[in-house]
């Protein structure tokens, strides 16, 4: 997940940031919105606030209710300069629309407003999308500010043509359209769409898929984890340049070339290849759904029903693995844990496996619903962490696994700065 400061100067062009920030946040992107005087003339904050989630800012003086963090973060204690630490905290800033008075401003390196103030603190991809009036556009004052910002580095996304604001007008200018507003930014992000490389050094340990339990040499007791969160987890963090190593519990999906695979089939041997892969990681993330239960004698043979009409098994239960791991970590390491509930209470479940196993975080999600979860390739998670509560609406299992990667960013940052 990427965090995209937009911002938003005057112009009838402003109504289509709505739908930007709409796709963004809907692709699983953190937004935070700023805006010209002019801008409230034409779109007002509270439409902004609603999508995003966050206050609306309009002015470099004014107090950042949010101190500057995105939706994904947990502010700080102190209060800062807005413009400053809204800007340092963001994976791109984009301004669109931008204005043919708002492009002149940062062609010339004005900062007299909250957006030109914090483009001017941009060390992110700054992105610029034109639009107004064809003959404002094609003036040589507009195109020589635009190569001046080309020059520098900046990202101009060229407007279209056609229908313009006022009436019966025609020509280049209208702002690029939103769906290519959002692969500009991601573009300017790279293809992991969040902080690029802010895993580099670090060791992960994934674990993903479903234990197998054996009845017999040929039946099992098991559950209907496909691996496939797991797998997007070991994706995205290889993406952010992680060392990633998946202990694979019967996954049968497509495999990274960049990933190291463990394969297992039961609980004991997860707990197994854990214990071996564990004191190397700076990470571990258990998305494997281990089971709890297991036949206490498992037939060498196929056990054949014309031998009885019924088949009583009887059951034991198995090692919490993720405890123990737990108990045994260095004070470094982190660790997150993954919770299936049913219905109510499934968040404070979360909280209290987070507690009671010693975890930094625990990811929980309903496992009553049909349309995302278990072998879908959509999720809705509530990420639990001894600080907060984060809400990750439904969106793709690889949004899913940059949000979590996110918060485990934000632990150890916090770990490292009270260290």
């Amino acid at each position: 997940m990427a965090k995209v400061l937009l911002g938003v100067t005057g112009g009838i062009a402003a109504y289509k940031a709505l739908e930007l920030v709409r796709l963004a946040t809907k692709a699983g992107h953190a937004v935070r919105v700023i805006r010209t005087e002019t801008a409230q003339r034409f779109v007002g904050d509270a439409s902004f606030a609603a999508l995003t989630g966050a206050p609306v800012l309009g002015s470099e003086f004014e107090r950042d209710p949010a101190r500057g963090a995105f939706p994904n973060q947990r502010p700080p204690e102190h209060d800062p300069l807005s413009h400053l630490e809204l800007v340092r905290n963001a994976d791109v800033f984009i301004v669109a629309p931008a204005s043919a008075n708002t492009i002149a401003k940062l062609a010339h390196g004005l900062a007299d407003n909250l957006v030109t103030s914090a483009a001017l603190a941009a060390t992110c991809p700054v992105l610029v999308a034109p639009a107004m009036n064809n003959h404002m556009y094609e003036h040589a004052a507009t195109q020589a500010n635009l190569d001046a910002l080309r020059e520098r580095g900046v990202t101009v996304i060229d407007p279209g043509t056609g229908a313009l604001g006022s009436k019966d007008e025609w020509g280049p200018g209208r702002l690029a359209e939103p769906p290519d507003l959002l692969r500009a930014i991601e573009a300017a992000i790279g293809p992991d769409g969040a902080s690029h490389e802010h895993l580099v050094g670090l060791k992960v340990l994934v674990t993903a898929g479903g234990t197998r339990e054996p009845i017999d040499s040929v039946r099992f007791v098991g559950n209907r984890s496909s691996g496939r969160m797991g797998f997007a987890l070991a994706e995205e963090a290889a993406g952010l340049g992680a060392d990633v190593t998946v202990i694979a519990a019967n996954v049968g999906l497509e495999r990274s070339p960049r990933v190291r695979y463990v394969d297992v089939a039961t609980a004991a041997e997860l707990k197994d290849a854990c214990e071996r892969e564990f004191p190397g990681a700076d990470v571990l993330l258990m998305a494997a759904a281990v089971a709890d239960y297991r036949p206490t004698e498992a037939a060498q043979t196929k056990l054949k029903k014309d031998q009885s009409e019924t088949l009583t098994l009887e059951l034991e239960r198995t090692d919490d693995i993720i405890s123990a791991l737990a108990a045994a970590r260095r004070p470094e390491q982190t660790i997150v844990g993954f919770a299936a509930e049913h219905g109510e209470g499934a968040v404070a479940y979360g909280r209290d496996k987070l507690a009671r196993k010693g975890l930094d975080a625990v990811v929980v999600n309903d496992i009553g619903r049909k349309d995302i979860g278990f072998e879908g390739v959509e999720n809705e998670v509530t990420i639990v962490t001894a600080a907060g509560e984060r809400h990750v609406p439904r969106t793709s299992k690889a949004a899913v696994a940059r949000a979590v990667l996110e918060t485990v960013n934000d632990l150890r940052t916090e770990q490292r700065a009270t260290a």
